[in-house]
């Protein structure tokens, strides 16, 4: 008869436990490390937004406002195939990847040949440090600032304006053709014999300064025989014409506006386009002296992007889409973003997609400021881009006067002083 005998290897056993104790313990550290972090961002979120005034880019906001639906639902589809259907615009595609690897290391778009010689030449920067703080779901895109070709701001391009399509709105302003005039004494007078504005609900005082540090910003369908976007600059037909725009709709409404004319490259001697936000701050103060009750500020600009990401379609016409910009080095920046997100809620509620949000900006030419320490109503506002019209951008402004009216009747409002009871 055999018997079966069973040996207990206790070496082996022994290692397994090891083993599995060096994994358990590895778990758990990995597991409250991961704790700890997501406890330290969150603590950090918490500090920042109660007592912090750093730079808009750092903002744990901005980060999570940054990130696009899509992202997400690119997340999902790397486990649910169907969802991932559009392999060239796939986020986490090997072409994505490597662009965002590539521009994380050495700081140039491989889409934007520009970005190898941007941040050394200036006015060429494209503001390479900035955040979506408030974005819009339609057509989500960053905003795009070069400046303009050498020699471009030198003189007037040897071509003539084209007579812009009649607008389809009530009132069409002309183009701004005197470049020694500075801040006007109020758009009323400048909207002309035609101008059907109201008594101003402001008792008389001025109140909005409307302005454009890049006053030869142009565009093309305006510009006969100028096709490269790098060359739509005018001092004949330009963004100022937008500006006055905004302040005639503005007096209509009821608010005092200030609207300045002033075209930089034309009457500032030795005039360099990176001091451009200098030159512009001295308008402001003389604007500011001129009209002690100026409170709202409002740099019109426009975006230097692609049709495709500065235009959008609203009951069959085309609008020219809204950027807000606030300045990153403005040490109050929180209170100009407030007041950016009044005017963009406004608009996003009214009219869903003409608005492509708030950005904030702490490097552009150099700057990062945009003169918005003057007040914490001071924002810039880009309008469309150099492939839209006038057509365009003076339907966005009509809108985007109707909401800077309701912002700045609904804030007067509440300031206004209660009225005491009547004593019978």
């Amino acid at each position: 008869m055999k018997w079966t005998s069973a040996t207990l290897n206790l070496s082996q056993v022994r290692k397994t436990y090891q083993s599995a104790s060096s994994m358990g313990k590895t778990f758990l550290l990995l597991s409250v490390a991961t704790f700890l972090l997501f406890v330290l961002l969150g603590v950090g979120g918490f500090v920042q937004a109660r007592w912090m005034t750093a730079s808009p880019v750092s903002s744990m906001k901005g980060l999570a406002a940054s990130v696009s639906n899509q992202f997400f639902i690119d997340m999902l589809g790397m486990e649910v195939p169907h969802l991932n259907q559009d392999h060239k615009k796939f986020t986490f595609s090997q072409h994505n990847v490597f662009n965002f690897a590539f521009r994380l290391m050495t700081d140039i778009n491989p889409n934007d040949p520009k970005s190898l010689i941007a941040s050394e030449v200036a006015g060429m920067d494209a503001g390479k440090t900035t955040l979506l703080i408030a974005g819009s779901a339609t057509n989500p895109s960053e905003p795009v600032e070069y400046g303009p070709k050498q020699g471009a701001l030198d003189a007037e391009p040897k071509v003539e304006p084209m007579p812009s399509a009649t607008p389809d709105v009530s009132q069409e302003p002309s183009a701004t053709t005197n470049p020694a005039a500075g801040a006007g004494a109020g758009a009323g007078a400048q909207a002309g014999s035609g101008s059907t504005a109201q008594p101003p609900k402001t008792a008389g005082a001025n109140i909005a300064f409307i302005y454009q540090t890049h006053s030869n910003e142009s565009f093309l369908p305006e510009l006969k025989g100028v096709t490269d976007p790098d060359e739509a600059y005018s001092d004949k037909v330009n963004i100022i014409s937008v500006g006055q725009r905004l302040a005639q709709n503005l007096e209509k409404d009821g608010i005092g506006a200030v609207h300045s004319n002033t075209i930089y490259p034309s009457t500032v001697r030795g005039f360099k386009y990176p001091y451009s936000y200098k030159y512009s701050a001295k308008t402001l103060q003389e604007a500011m002296s001129s009209h002690p009750d100026l409170t709202y500020f409002f740099d019109i600009h426009r975006d230097s992007a692609s049709r495709k990401n500065t235009t959008v379609t609203i009951g069959g016409k085309d609008y020219a889409q809204i950027f807000f910009i606030v300045g990153g080095k403005n040490p109050n920046w929180k209170k100009n973003e407030e007041f950016a997100n009044q005017i963009h809620q406004v608009l996003e509620d009214k009219h869903p997609g003409l608005s492509k949000g708030i950005h904030a900006k702490t490097a552009a030419d150099g700057n990062g400021l945009y003169n918005q320490d003057v007040s914490p109503n001071s924002i810039l506002i880009e309008v469309g881009g150099p492939y839209n019209s006038l057509e365009e951008c003076y339907r966005t402004t009509d809108w985007l006067a109707e909401a800077i009216s309701e912002v700045i009747l609904n804030a007067k409002k509440v300031d206004a002083p209660v009225a005491s009871p009547k004593v019978s």
